[in-house]
């Protein structure tokens, strides 16, 4: 009887698929079998490992350098960087946690350890009296300037040679539609708070 290949996964990932050989309805061994692709096309399945590949070594390259010259962990950062560069340097909460993913519970506990440091406080919200904005610190500030020099110097060493303007410039453009269809929530942004550019 000839040997059949079937699909373990029922889809192909590019360059070679994973098969099941069966004798006689008894597993013969694994082989691998080319996938077919049509010329040009791009392998999704390669395409998001490599952003996540990416964002996985830049995650660590630069969450450790935050964390030891400005005591700040990854998510402290990320708060605190969406906050100065918001009109105003403050969010709705609601927005915040949008933005960063976090669970509305998960939030608070990350808004009251930075309060507690005095880099963040609560505003009231006039327009939504159950809602409140989190708000940057005069204190809060200096230290998101210090820890942006930092970081930048630490990305311009990190990305130095690794891609000119122009593929930069189109990195973006790619990165934000992709973060737009895919995790919309990270550039949400109340209208009403909508009406000046970011400051950093």
């Amino acid at each position: 009887m000839p040997a059949q290949i079937f699909p373990l996964y029922g889809y192909a990932v590019g360059v070679e698929t994973v098969g099941v050989e069966t004798v006689g309805g008894e597993t013969a061994g694994v082989k691998t079998v080319r996938a077919p692709q049509p010329a040009g096309e791009i392998d999704q399945i390669t395409l998001v490992g490599l952003v996540l590949e990416a964002a996985s070594g830049l995650h660590r390259a630069v969450s450790a350098p935050l964390e030891r010259h400005c005591e700040l962990a990854g998510q402290d950062f990320d708060i605190l960087i969406r906050l100065a560069r918001s009109p105003g340097s403050r969010l709705r909460m609601s927005d915040l946690a949008a933005q960063t993913s976090l669970t509305p519970s998960g939030l608070t506990r990350a808004i009251d350890r930075l309060a507690h440091a005095g880099l963040v406080s609560r505003q009231s919200c006039p327009e939504d009296r159950r809602g409140a904005f989190a708000a940057l610190t005069d204190a809060g500030d200096a230290r998101m300037r210090e820890a942006l020099e930092i970081h930048r110097a630490q990305l311009a060493e990190l990305l130095e040679g690794a891609l000119d303007p122009e593929e930069e410039r189109a990195l973006v453009t790619a990165l934000r539609k992709l973060r737009d269809r895919v995790n919309p929530g990270a550039s949400v942004l109340t209208p009403t708070d909508a009406t000046t550019e970011a400051r950093l």
